[in-house]
């Protein structure tokens, strides 16, 4: 039996049996947060565990290392209508102590690419077509500093709600104990309106 039919076979019995019923909620979130957290397995319960959140309560993206890759991508685009349609009121970007993203080797990554099918001429177009392969790839060194920048980039983005608070957590992944990295209620925010500055008047 195949992973697949394993899946089909359980989710059968499980709507059959009715076993959904205690995860009924609505899309929005009842504690009005959302997260971005790592993909790493053993968060998967441990995290939702360890900040005391149920079923419905908050908004989960995820992506390798808590990263917001690029500030016009899909995680930032994720976090906002997080934030504008299903009304998130805070942020919470939480990395992980022991990431598999600090230790990601772009180049050994390359090369299983190539054990696994990927030609040589893909990777060339690919390098031609003007992406940074490498820098792509490549993780963090360190995920206190990781997970600061990807607050900063989520507090300052000129879409993002000034008020929204973005709190960055490091979680321990074989205790589940939380370090506060940025207490986003702490920070300063950016006005992402520009208003002029108006010459003193003088008395005359």
């Amino acid at each position: 039996m195949t992973m697949l039919d394993e899946i089909l076979k359980f989710n059968g019995s499980f709507v059959e049996y009715k076993m959904y019923e205690p995860y009924i909620t609505t899309k929005y979130p009842d504690k009005r947060i959302v997260i971005l957290s790592c993909m790493d397995t053993r968060l998967v319960e441990l995290l939702p565990k360890a900040m005391n959140l149920r079923n419905g309560d908050v908004k989960i993206v995820k992506s390798a290392g808590a990263l917001v890759a690029h500030p016009f991508g899909s995680i930032m685009r994720s976090l906002l209508v997080a934030v504008y349609a299903l009304q998130a009121d805070e942020v919470f970007v939480i990395g992980h102590y022991d990431c598999g993203m600090s230790s990601v080797d772009p180049n050994a990554m390359i090369d299983q690419m190539k054990a696994r099918g990927i030609s040589e001429d893909t990777l060339n177009t690919i390098n031609y077509s003007g992406v940074d392969l490498k820098g792509w790839l490549r993780g963090f060194g360190d995920v206190a500093t990781s997970v600061t920048k990807s607050c900063d980039v989520i507090s300052n983005h000129p879409l993002m709600v000034p008020n929204v608070p973005v709190h960055g957590l490091i979680i321990d992944p074989n205790t589940g104990k939380l370090d506060l990295i940025v207490d986003g209620n702490k920070q300063s925010k950016p006005l992402h309106t520009t208003i002029k500055e108006q010459p003193e008047k003088t008395e005359e």
